[in-house]
C-alpha cells in the first residue's frame, strides 16, 4: 500500500485523437463537462501528492487542469506518440520526488476514485511494483508504477507507453464500463 501523498498522478492529455476526427476529443462535452476533466477530477479527489497533466500546446484544458492543482507539462511533439507524453510526465514525477506514478488517460472518463485507491492499496515497491487495472483479465491503464521503473518508462517509444511492463502487473479488476475509453464521436453517447 502506498499513500496518495507519496505518488505523482500523471494525466496524459496530449493525444492527437486521430480516430475522433478533426475536433479535440478531450475538450468535447460529456455530461456538460469536457471529457478529460472527468479524469482530472478523480485525480483531484484522490488528493495525490503531485498532480501532472501532460497537454498539447495551446490546450484549451490546461487552465482547467491548473485550477485543479495540476502542474502542466507541454508536449510540443504529440506526433511522437503516447510514450513521449508518458516520458514527460514521468520525468516530472521523478523531479518531484514521487515514490510511484499513477498514470491515467484523459479519454477514460468513467474511472472512479475508489478504483484508483484500490490500485494504491495493491502496490508494494518490491512485490508489486506495477499495479494495473484489469478488464476481463487484460491489464490496462490506469496503472501505478514504482519509482524503480521510471527510467524504463522514460525510454519507451511510440504508442506503447508502459504496456511492456503491464504483463507482470498485479491486477485490480474493474467493470468494463468503468474502464471504457472514448475513441470516436459515437463513444460519447
Amino acid at each position: 500500500m502506498i499513500e496518495p501523498e507519496a505518488i505523482a498522478a500523471v494525466l496524459l492529455a496530449a493525444g492527437r485523437s486521430q480516430r475522433f476526427g478533426a475536433r479535440d476529443k478531450l475538450a468535447e462535452p460529456l455530461g456538460g463537462v469536457p471529457l478529460a476533466l472527468h479524469a482530472a477530477r478523480r485525480i483531484a479527489d484522490l488528493d495525490a501528492g503531485v498532480r501532472i497533466a501532460v497537454c498539447a500546446e495551446e490546450s484549451p484544458l490546461a487552465g482547467e487542469f491548473a485550477r485543479l492543482g495540476f502542474a502542466i507539462k507541454v508536449n510540443a511533439e504529440p506526433e511522437l506518440g503516447l510514450s513521449h507524453s508518458l516520458a514527460l510526465g514521468i520525468e516530472a514525477a521523478a523531479v518531484a520526488g514521487a515514490r510511484a506514478a499513477l498514470v491515467l488517460l484523459g479519454d477514460m472518463p468513467f474511472v472512479r476514485t475508489d478504483h484508483l485507491r484500490a490500485l494504491l492499496a495493491g502496490f508494494d515497491p518490491d512485490e508489486a511494483p506495477v499495479v494495473a487495472s484489469a478488464r476481463e483479465g487484460i491489464a490496462m491503464p490506469p496503472a501505478l508504477f514504482a519509482r524503480s521503473l521510471f527510467d524504463t518508462l522514460r525510454d519507451s517509444s511510440g504508442d506503447r507507453g508502459g504496456r511492456a511492463l503491464l504483463g507482470a502487473a498485479r491486477l485490480v479488476a474493474a467493470p468494463a464500463a468503468e474502464l471504457a475509453d472514448i475513441d470516436r464521436p459515437a463513444d460519447l453517447r
